[in-house]
């Protein structure tokens, strides 16, 4: 008896035949772009390019060379790397926060009011990102040392209409100690002229975009651990004394380019700072 094979020896033959993978995205293989080697499986930032190698960083500071030829991968997606063309720049130029640069503008005499944040790496985040305009607008950064000293930094400053601050606190939340902290400070005497916003990080560090390091996310800290040696220790970084977390930062800041590496939730809060104080 003869019988009809309706799926034919391979269901899957014509398919193949007519099937072709398409070919890689090129990319310019710009310093910082954070890709993956595909055979190997390494991710790290590109930090430098030349005799058909490319140098790729990784979280722990680590630094392999690939050729240029092999495979690589961005967010899963196959890509070839081609060099970055130098083209001449395009309209006006922009400072790392996104504003118009002013060309040849000299600072400003520092207004009266000011902006506070809690510590030095905070600080240094803004001025990275944020320098140019702030010298523009006259706008001087201090740090606290610790948001517990905000209440009797105010009563020294004495804010006042023409004398305003703002200040950018870490961990900003619901029913924690920054948040009643502010509440208490914002319904008192200094209120009217002060303004406190937050970010929801532990620490300003988890503001830098987890995939500036080559990662999905910050790492998981135990809350019975201090947490930036906890990333530290993630991280394989040396965290034994205070020297170790200022080269931890260094590294991180290292990162941070403008303000496209940085997360919303800092990134609006000090444009409504700078906005309260030049007001």
């Amino acid at each position: 008896m003869t019988t009809h094979d309706r799926y034919g020896n391979d269901v899957l033959s014509g398919e193949r035949r007519g099937a072709t993978a398409p070919d890689p995205r090129a990319v310019e293989a710009a310093r910082d772009l954070v890709i993956e080697h595909t055979v190997s499986e390494w991710c790290g930032a590109i930090v430098g390019l030349s005799g058909g190698f490319v140098e790729l960083e990784d979280w722990r500071g680590t630094v392999r060379s690939f050729p240029v030829t092999d495979g690589f991968l961005i967010d899963g997606e196959r890509v070839t790397l081609v060099p970055p063309q130098r083209q001449p720049p395009a309209g006006r130029a922009r400072t790392a926060s996104g504003s118009f640069a002013v060309a040849e503008q000299r600072a400003r005499t520092a207004l009266p009011s000011r902006i506070f944040v809690e510590g030095r790496h905070d600080a240094e985040l803004v001025e990275k990102v944020w320098g140019d305009d702030l010298r523009i607008e006259g706008v001087v950064v201090e740090y606290l040392a610790g948001v517990d000293n905000l209440a009797e930094v105010l009563d020294a400053f004495q804010p006042s209409r023409e004398r305003r601050v703002g200040v950018l606190v870490d961990h900003l939340v619901p029913r924690s100690k920054e948040s009643r902290l502010a509440e208490q400070i914002m319904a008192g005497r200094h209120g009217a002229h002060v303004l406190i916003v937050g970010h929801p990080y532990v620490d300003v560090w988890q503001s830098v975009k987890p995939q500036r390091l080559g990662l999905d996310a910050w790492p998981s800290v135990p809350r019975t651990m201090e947490w930036k040696h906890g990333i530290c220790e993630a991280f394989g970084w040396p965290h034994e004394d205070q020297a170790d977390i200022a080269r931890a930062w260094q590294r991180i800041l290292g990162r941070v380019r403008s303000f496209h590496d940085l997360e919303p939730s800092l990134l609006g809060r000090v444009e409504q700072l700078i906005d309260f104080v030049t007001e």
